[in-house]
């Protein structure tokens, strides 16, 4: 097992009605900013009842954080904090809300252009603005972790970055919110979560049997309860499997003392960047394929995960090859197409443009081994026409 250290100071508060202990969460005296996204917390009620929980306290407003929080929106509320003295951050929303609001709470005292905080790839260990979180889309696990991914509206980039410093003091997850929640959002969570389990898990064979099998339960789970979550989200068995499934799949846990990969989310962020295209969905597209052009060095692992998640059998390769099959075939149950061209028509020079972007950068050595080659880039991309 690799050598890791496990930090994670977030006070996660987790069930039905927690949001009544949302005064007893925030610093005393604290004014706040309450960050949301694009309105759906005054329809389900969430916006009154964070209201009627923090009476006493003094609340500004910022909404229209974008579902891939804008750098030049999330500016905008660094302005607010600094003009009004606001000294908390509440973000109300999922994974898009509480990323922006870490990346204001880096931004705020940053000595310096907070472009470079991206584009740079600094990480903030102090002096950031404390924040909490109440999510309302189960999906990224960004209520238990540090890290966080901004687009740059300006130049079509999408970038991650995060810091010691940017973890939530507290995250309510109360798992009755995702009853109002479309279905294309519960279908882009489910897959969400099951590719952040797969590019910590899906590398080669190594000595952390303990987080292999944690890794192996969440994506059972996950198989388990997410076609049904999608059609009967009041249910609150699978709801509270489903919240927590996501938030167990990016909290740092599985990840430590393991190889990992987050290729797939490298390339993933940039049909973002360029189609608008749900995250969850790049991931969809490009991780099956990535899997493919990479079989030779993944296929220990792709044949562990095909007998142990799916109880396959057969050879070393054909069970790689069929895991990989029951992996796009689980994707498709859950309502996600997995080609590039059924999200758009200009999809041609996709991969020219991202190997010139990823070799502008330097990433030229990627994935849990450093062999994904920008040859090998181009392939994967290609393959997922």
């Amino acid at each position: 097992m690799l050598n890791f250290e496990l930090y994670n100071p977030t006070k996660l508060v987790f069930g039905k009605g927690q949001i009544n202990k949302l005064s007893e969460l925030v610093p005393q005296g604290a004014k706040i900013l309450l960050a949301y996204g694009g309105g759906s917390i005054f329809k389900n009620g969430i916006h009154q009842q964070v209201i009627d929980n923090l009476k006493g306290f003094e609340i500004v407003e910022f909404g229209g954080i974008e579902p891939n929080p804008h750098f030049e929106t999330l500016m905008k509320a660094v302005e607010i904090i600094k003009t009004e003295n606001i000294n908390f951050i509440l973000a109300v929303g999922g994974g898009s809300v509480i990323d922006g609001v870490k990346f204001i709470s880096a931004a705020v005292n940053f000595d310096g252009n907070p472009i470079d905080i991206l584009q740079k790839h600094i990480l903030i260990k102090e002096n950031a603005m404390p924040f909490g979180t109440i999510l309302t889309l189960p999906a990224t696990g960004s209520e238990m972790n540090s890290g966080y991914v901004v687009t740059i509206e300006a130049t079509q980039e999408k970038l991650a970055s995060g810091g010691s410093a940017l973890f939530p003091q507290f995250s309510i997850c109360d798992p009755t919110v995702i009853e109002s929640l479309p279905k294309r959002q519960l279908q882009n969570g489910v897959v969400d979560a099951f590719t952040h389990v797969m590019e910590q898990y899906l590398t080669y064979p190594h000595d952390g049997y303990l987080q292999d099998r944690i890794a192996e339960g969440i994506l059972q789970t996950l198989i388990e309860v997410g076609p049904k979550v999608v059609e009967n989200p009041s249910d609150y068995a699978l709801a509270s499997n489903f919240m927590w499934s996501c938030t167990m799949a990016l909290n740092g846990l599985i990840a430590k003392g393991v190889p990992t990969d987050w290729a797939t989310h490298m390339i993933g962020h940039e049909l973002t960047a360029l189609y608008g295209i749900d995250h969850a969905r790049t991931l969809a597209i490009i991780g099956p394929n990535l899997y493919r052009v990479l079989f030779e060095t993944k296929k220990e692992k792709l044949a562990q995960y095909g007998k142990r998640i799916f109880n396959l059998e057969g050879t070393v390769d054909e069970i790689a090859n069929e895991a990989i099959n029951k992996t796009v075939a689980f994707f498709h149950t859950m309502g996600i197409d997995t080609k590039l061209s059924q999200y758009t028509e200009n999809y041609n020079k996709t991969a020219d443009f991202i190997v010139n972007r990823f070799d502008e950068r330097g990433w030229k050595a990627m994935g849990e081994r450093q062999n994904i080659t920008l040859e090998k880039l181009k392939a994967i991309v290609e393959m997922s026409y």
